[in-house]
């Protein structure tokens, strides 16, 4: 089996080399270049088409988040492991809307680090304990919302993509989340405009917005 192909993304030197010298003493792992900002994240990803790249989110010149969301847009097949400092929620989310595969703190042990590399190579998504916590915690408190309370037309099915549309997801994110083929996404999508009575997905949202925060 070929080895993982890494690209590392991380302006601080020291863990940069540090974090080089842990991934080229595993078994099965390639590190194929180092970036020191945003900007030659993008430029190395588009010429080395690494298996992952590890990114950092606080970088010079453009930062982890945009630099994640460029490099998912030119090359969907590269997959993006955060490695950061920040813990808050909406670096977190920012990270899983552009499309980064998983995101683990800096810190993080040798064999955590291993373990989300395989998983994102075998497409998996995968968060480290506190940032699966935090993903937890928001999905129940959205849960808590029901928008059947306030559009009572809509089926359950329906209910949950208007409250996933409310929240600025895709229909691909919508379809990942909910385990949904992207048709029966856009079928649900239809349907909701439909007895919505509105003609675009935008102001359903509006409509799911307003009604999750009166």
């Amino acid at each position: 089996m070929a080895a993982a192909r890494i690209l590392i993304a991380d302006d601080h030197e020291p863990f940069r080399q540090g974090l080089h010298a842990l991934l080229s003493s595993a078994p099965g792992i390639e590190v194929v270049g180092e970036a020191t900002d945003g900007e030659e994240a993008v430029r190395l990803a588009g010429e080395l088409q690494p298996d992952v790249v590890m990114m950092d989110l606080n970088m010079p010149r453009v930062g982890g988040i945009e630099a994640t969301r460029r490099i998912r847009e030119a090359s969907p097949h590269i997959n993006v492991l955060v490695l950061s400092m920040s813990e808050d929620d909406d670096a977190v989310f920012a990270a899983v809307q552009v499309g980064a595969r998983g995101y683990l703190l800096k810190g993080a042990l040798r064999t955590e680090i291993l373990r989300a590399l395989d998983a994102v190579m075998d497409g998996e998504a995968i968060f480290g304990a506190a940032i699966a916590k935090r993903l937890a915690r928001f999905f129940v408190g959205r849960h808590e919302y029901d928008p059947r309370r306030s559009f009572p037309e809509l089926t359950a099915r329906e209910a949950e993509v208007l409250g996933l549309l409310g929240e600025h997801l895709t229909n691909a994110e919508i379809a990942r989340c909910l385990q949904l083929s992207p048709k029966t996404v856009r079928n649900h999508v239809s349907n909701i405009l439909t007895k919505l009575q509105v003609a675009a997905r935008t102001e359903a949202i509006v409509r799911a917005r307003d009604a999750q925060h009166p």
